[in-house]
């Protein structure tokens, strides 16, 4: 479920704010036709995306680098086109479409269409490719992650409802307007930067060799490599600009400004403004949990685990002995075995509750490899997944369960043949 939170939350905010922020301005600049206009880009954006998640849903095709370059240049184009034409007309509400007035649109739709086509068909397919350990679309594992997927578009659309609500009431049009160019400026730079990365071995017009030097690449292949390693600046960048846009509208509709004839009309603004006010602070706060799950819910959840030290044990001649007393506890204990060939393979015992049987296996699955199990509050977790393995079925095949590993008990010890432990070698290479 956290994992999608911040997955989604990651992949969303900037295109929600932008293809916000850009229907209230074509809005408030041509009025029903601006936001029509808009509108019908935002649907084909999400039927482009639709038709996207299905082809590469059904035929397991993955979208090319080449393919993410092109959608950069649609995006480079059409920012700088828009933001030109923002600068040129983006001050006067309801002005006269002309030519400048059609162009400003098409650029500005043409923008949100890319945006969202580029952003929704990999969100679109999460819930086709969320691990259920093999139990289907009705198991607990999936309704997990469908909650927290569902919850993050959920609170995207409230966020987006009162964030137009605020764009739509900030004073002056050239402030929102403002606001969405330096968005899109920031958008643009960071698509600038990954619009060469597909380039990096084989544009032979820049004189780049195959191997990354700064001589070779110069200052284009410095910003690539910063928009690399600090993609989440951008994201908060356009973070601080919601958030500016937000407060001022708070501040706006703080008091009441408007001429009023009688003590009704102002009562009427007073509420007015307190409806405004409420919108903000409803986007503000969604803001601020955006905030969270880009933070701590992402830290918490890919936060790496340390394993448990392993444990002692006896080599007899072709034998692995582990004491039975030593693992008892109902806890997890580890093992760890060196080969000839430097491959530390391990395996875990966990005493099955409320059973004289033990739950063994190889440290490793066939689902997450050898990430490893760790104990939490008293349950047996896959390092990798974030799945509570169940104890009564460590030892069987199946999901992410360990590979099973046999074992015998004999005088007080659990006996475990040495070539049953070398076979595990190629799972930990």
């Amino acid at each position: 479920m956290l994992k999608y939170l911040w997955t989604v939350t990651q992949d969303l905010f900037v295109t929600v704010t932008l293809v916000t922020w850009m229907h209230a301005v074509l809005g408030r600049l041509h009025g029903r036709f601006g936001r029509r206009f808009h509108g019908v880009g935002i649907v084909v954006g999400v039927l482009a995306s639709a038709a996207l998640a299905a082809v590469k849903g059904t035929t397991n095709k993955i979208v090319s680098s080449r393919w993410n370059h092109y959608i950069y240049v649609f995006i480079l184009a059409f920012s700088l086109v828009f933001i030109l034409m923002a600068l040129i007309t983006g001050r006067r509400e309801n002005g006269r479409r002309g030519f400048k007035g059609l162009l400003t649109c098409l650029a500005g739709t043409g923008l949100s269409a890319t945006l969202i086509f580029y952003q929704l068909p990999g969100v679109m397919l999460h819930p086709f490719n969320f691990n259920t350990m093999g139990e289907g679309y009705l198991s607990s594992y999936y309704m997990v992650r469908m909650a927290g997927w569902l919850l993050a578009l959920l609170l995207l659309l409230v966020y987006s409802r009162m964030l137009y609500n605020c764009a739509v009431h900030i004073r002056p049009l050239a402030a929102v307007s403002g606001l969405l160019c330096a968005g899109t400026l920031v958008n643009a730079a960071y698509c600038f930067g990954r619009f060469f990365a597909p380039w990096v071995n084989r544009a032979k017009w820049l004189n780049w060799s195959v191997k990354y030097t700064d001589e070779a690449y110069g200052w284009i292949g410095d910003w690539m490599m910063f928009t690399a390693n600090h993609s989440m600046l951008f994201i908060w960048l356009v973070v601080a600009l919601a958030a500016a846009s937000l407060a001022l509208c708070f501040a706006q509709n703080t008091r009441v400004t408007e001429p009023y004839e009688n003590s009704a009309q102002r009562r009427k603004l007073r509420a007015r403004n307190r409806g405004f006010r409420r919108m903000a602070c409803t986007a503000l706060g969604a803001v601020v949990v955006f905030t969270l799950f880009l933070t701590l819910v992402k830290g918490y959840d890919t936060r790496v685990i340390e394993l448990s030290a392993p444990e002692t044990f006896t080599v007899e001649g072709d034998k692995i002995l582990v004491p039975m007393d030593a693992v008892n506890d109902f806890h997890l204990h580890r093992f760890e075995y060196k080969t000839e060939n430097d491959v530390n393979v391990r395996w875990i015992v966990v005493r099955k509750p409320n059973s004289a049987a033990y739950g063994v296996g190889l440290d490793a699955c066939d689902v997450c490899g050898n990430a490893g199990y760790y104990e939490r509050n008293g349950q047996v977790v896959c390092r990798r997944c974030d799945v509570v393995m169940n104890i009564n079925t460590i030892g069987f095949k199946g999901g992410c369960n360990p590979i099973p590993l046999s074992y015998e008990v004999e005088n007080g010890n659990l006996v475990f043949a040495l070539a049953d432990i070398l076979a595990g070698e190629r799972e930990f290479k």
